[in-house]
């Protein structure tokens, strides 16, 4: 049995200001108009022969989102498993494999990562298929990409002794500098390392007890303590939080006897930064090498990335520059040196800014909400809820709230005193209709209809926080306080 693993963790820091933690470029529509990566991901399993619906493992706080993107697509993942925070690749592959042999008795397990680009999936089928091969003689095998530069964003693997379709490895190596990276290229013994990986569940485990048994001890803990929580299963914080973090090339594959490497060459990216975005956009440069998504305009300019989602764009007379521009933040850097981005991330971390964790847009299981204008003592913003969906039965101790419906049909449910859960009554709003909410009054908002509802909500009060909501019922089974830690939550 061939049972997929997507590994859905990343926060694509290197991609700021369009990827944020609570929306990472995974889940973005980075290298096409219609899916996102984790989409393209799913999408090439179509190619790989008895693959089946694919194993996710992802933060907690994506759980909704990686749901209804495979949704989307008529996928309905065999598993997914939600990390309450990231412990790198070798837990993740360890929670992986062990929900794999509650589902067989020992499937090959094929890694990809949610956020690579893979040009030609029938390429990638085909080294798939050759690496079947090695597994089934025993191996634990990594796929390398034959390098096409000597790029210095990756890390690379040296070949070993040739082996039936593929090498031994000989030794997996940091990101090396500009020299080191040309002296790579030139002796054509080395590939990139593409973090995608093939072999036997129980395999692994084995290999895993014997090189870093203290990660499998503690992954099987946090797994075993684990629990249901609809299509879900949360790993358990409190056993996860004991386990190292590292990743399966420094736990694992840089110890055991029975690493192999497979060279393909599918048109691949982790487009880990902004310079590979604009590799991939170069195809549809202009002229002048500028490549730009949105309301751009240039005079003078050239070998530019200049990305536009909310306002224009202008730029004269530079070059080699990326430029991205969402609502809130804009990043202007020297396109050399995009890899430097997560430096700026890493600040606002540090000064706890919420443009690090969170767009102006927040998306939430029953659609989305926008900020619009934050002032002292109001805030405005639209929210659109998607057709059939519901936001939580909940209440707000220093806040009231103005409804106004713009598209669609709202229903509404609205206690009719302070608090109070008896006597709760339900009515429709239509378009350009509205309500009050006042302050300490339990509330729900649903969406009826077969459109996105869409209305303005006004906030008045005090204190406008999201921490400042009080969640009594929930049909997507979130705690009382969930996605309102950040301050940033809705509904």
């Amino acid at each position: 049995m061939m049972l997929p693993v997507i590994l859905s963790g990343g926060a694509g820091s290197r991609l700021w200001p369009v990827s944020r933690d609570h929306y990472p470029k995974q889940f973005l529509k980075l290298n096409s108009q219609r899916y996102t990566l984790l989409q393209e991901a799913a999408g090439r399993l179509e190619y790989i022969e008895g693959a089946q619906a694919p194993l996710i493992v992802c933060n907690e706080e994506h759980r909704f989102l990686v749901a209804e993107q495979l949704h989307s697509m008529g996928i309905t993942p065999t598993r997914i498993l939600l990390e309450p925070f990231g412990r790198n690749t070798a837990p993740a592959l360890a929670l992986a494999a062990l929900a794999a042999l509650e589902i067989d008795d020992d499937p090959t397990l094929l890694v990809m990562p949610a956020d690579h680009v893979i040009d030609d999936a029938q390429a990638f089928a085909e080294a798939v298929a050759k690496g079947e091969k090695l597994v089934a003689q025993g191996q634990l095998v990594t796929f390398g990409i034959e390098p096409s530069t000597p790029h210095t964003g990756y890390g690379y693997i040296r070949k070993g002794a040739a082996l039936d379709a593929g090498y031994r490895v000989g030794c997996f190596v940091e990101k090396p500098d500009v020299a080191l990276a040309q002296e790579y290229y030139a002796s054509g013994d080395y590939f990139w390392n593409s973090g995608i990986f093939l072999f036997k569940a129980k395999h692994y485990l084995a290999e895993l007890a014997l090189y870093a048994d203290d990660i499998l001890q503690a992954s099987e803990a946090a797994y075993v303590a684990g629990r249901r929580d609809l299509d879900f299963l949360r790993i358990d914080a409190g056993e996860l939080a004991r386990c190292r973090s590292e990743s399966i090339d420094y736990a694992l594959m840089e110890h055991t006897q029975h690493a192999a490497v497979i060279p393909m060459d599918p048109g691949w990216s982790d487009i880990g930064a902004w310079d590979a975005i604009y590799d991939l956009k170069a195809r549809q440069a202009d002229e002048h090498g500028n490549a730009t998504q949105g309301d751009v305009l240039l005079h003078g300019a050239s070998q530019n990335l200049v990305h536009s989602e909310s306002r224009l764009v202008a730029a004269v007379g530079v070059d080699n520059l990326v430029i991205i521009e969402t609502e809130d933040a804009v990043l202007v850097a020297d396109r050399h040196q995009a890899q430097d981005t997560k430096h700026i991330v890493n600040r606002l971390k540090a000064d706890k800014r919420r443009e690090c964790r969170a767009h102006q847009r927040v998306y939430r299981p029953w659609g989305h909400y926008r900020s619009m204008v934050n002032s002292d003592g109001f805030q405005v913003k639209e929210i659109v809820v998607n057709p059939g969906h519901t936001l939580s039965l909940q209440l707000h101790h220093h806040r009231a709230e103005h409804w106004v419906v713009v598209q669609g049909t709202a229903k509404v449910t609205q206690g009719e005193g302070h608090g109070a859960l008896n006597n709760l009554r339900s009515f429709l709003l239509s378009e350009d209709e509205s309500t009050y909410i006042p302050l300490g009054t339990v509330h729900r908002l649903e969406n009826p209809g077969m459109i996105p509802l869409k209305l303005i909500e006004v906030q008045t009060g005090r204190y406008l926080g999201e921490d400042d909501i009080v969640r009594l019922d929930d049909v997507y089974g979130r705690t009382p306080d969930e996605d309102s830690k950040d301050a940033h939550g809705h509904g």
